[in-house]
């Protein structure tokens, strides 16, 4: 038994997850924009560099409103490095003999949690041992010990959902596009190949900003004071 599985594990050798090569292949497609972006900086963008810095100007506009001053500086390369990460996971899926890494739900979670860890971690950092107090609910008096009691736990719960609905709402919509899109291919192959590049196109986009924008939010209720 043991020499036919290790004849078996010769013969067919394991496969790199295609959403891990594409993930691979995304980041040096963003590395090397980013070294010639960065190799042709002009005060008067063009190009690329224009592209670029609309993409980026935006997603500081979200960090910098939502979040503060005082930590979007820190909090800006993690968050739109985020989002061009799963907006060009997510269009890669457009292109004939690709899939979207972020149809796979491992390549999801791989950023979610990151996210549910920076945000605890930097509650901490920011609050000390007053973060608990984002826990347990408006009302601290030793009378409201029961509510605060349960508001903790109903609030661990809801922390712990957030890195479980970012994973599955970018996966099921990622999915959900793929198979619309399949579909629609199937039943109108001549008349409906823009209409679904610009749906695709539209999903893909508002995904990437959805998952960037709660992230956000996630960060941001951690460092605000909790009321």
């Amino acid at each position: 038994m043991e020499e036919v599985l290790l004849m078996d594990m010769l013969v067919k050798p394991e496969v790199i997850p295609h959403n891990v090569t594409h993930a691979f292949l995304v980041s040096i497609i963003l590395i090397i924009t980013a070294l010639i972006v960065r190799g042709s900086l002009s005060l008067v963008p063009r190009g690329i560099q224009n592209f670029v810095e609309m993409m980026v100007d935006a997603i500081w506009k979200l960090v910098d409103d939502n979040i503060g001053h005082h930590w979007s500086k820190t909090l800006f390369p993690f968050i739109c490095t985020i989002f061009l990460f799963i907006l060009l996971c997510n269009f890669m899926g457009l292109v004939p003999g690709f899939a979207s890494p972020t149809s796979n739900v491992n390549t999801n979670a791989a950023m979610a949690i990151p996210v549910f860890l920076v945000t605890h971690i930097l509650g901490v950092r920011v609050h000390g041992g007053s973060y608990i107090n984002q826990f347990l609910g408006p009302i601290r008096s030793l009378a409201a010990l029961p509510l605060m009691i349960l508001m903790f736990f109903v609030e661990v719960i809801g922390h712990f959902a957030r890195p479980v609905t970012l994973t599955v709402r970018l996966f099921g919509n990622m999915t959900g596009k793929h198979i619309i899109l399949l579909v629609l291919g199937i039943i109108a192959p001549v008349v409906a190949p823009a209409v679904i590049l610009g749906l695709g196109v539209l999903v893909s986009v508002v995904q990437a900003f959805v998952f960037a924008l709660l992230a956000t939010l996630y960060l941001a209720g951690a460092v605000e004071a909790a009321h």
